[in-house]
């Protein structure tokens, strides 16, 4: 049976980034035993979740975005570290960590906005930018939190890079990578 798909807004990571976390994680990854680790190729910071849209609306809210976001300039952002959602001795989702700059807050508030004008009822907790890693944790013994520190590979040098990208994305998650870029929009620079 096919699910519904659902759609979201997010910050492209650029591909040579993702290579990047990627392998670091591959070094890392015996450490943080989850057991459902995200594909590379789907990595990105998520700026609204939609939800499941119906065409008309599809094509509405992709024109508004479009003209909200159309006048934003590119910004620096870099990930500087590791975290975890849920409880502390079995976390349910492992993420990357980025610098929470001015710039993002505000390209996600114009997103938010332009997206709830549309008739979307969006998430209301504050926004906690991040890059979802993985998810549930997989070992018997509990996590220690004190290995988000001792082996975060960012620790020494935080990986940056230029957000110059706002996607749509289609999730299908029968498929791998499960997210497909819908519709996106160019930063200026």
């Amino acid at each position: 049976m096919e699910r519904e798909a659902h759609y979201f807004w997010a910050v492209r990571i650029p591909d040579d980034v993702k290579q990047i976390i990627h392998d670091e994680l591959i070094r890392i990854k015996p450490i943080f035993q989850f057991k459902r680790w995200v594909n590379f190729h789907d990595y990105h910071i998520t700026l609204a979740f939609l939800g499941s849209v119906n065409p008309q609306q599809l094509q509405s809210v992709i024109h508004s975005v479009g003209e909200a976001i159309k006048n934003q300039r590119a910004f620096m952002l870099e990930i500087e570290g590791l975290n975890v959602f849920g409880p502390q001795n079995a976390p349910r989702i492992f993420w990357g960590a980025v610098n929470e700059v001015e710039r993002l807050f505000q390209i996600q508030a114009i997103v938010y906005k332009t997206c709830v004008a549309e008739g979307f009822t969006l998430e209301t907790r504050p926004y906690h930018p991040h890059i979802t890693l993985a998810r549930k944790w997989g070992k018997n013994e509990d996590f220690k939190m004190e290995d988000l520190v001792t082996h975060n590979p960012f620790k020494e040098k935080a990986l940056s890079f230029q957000v110059n990208e706002i996607v749509l994305y289609k999730s299908n998650l029968e498929n791998t990578p499960k997210y497909e870029a819908i519709a996106s929009f160019t930063l200026m620079k």
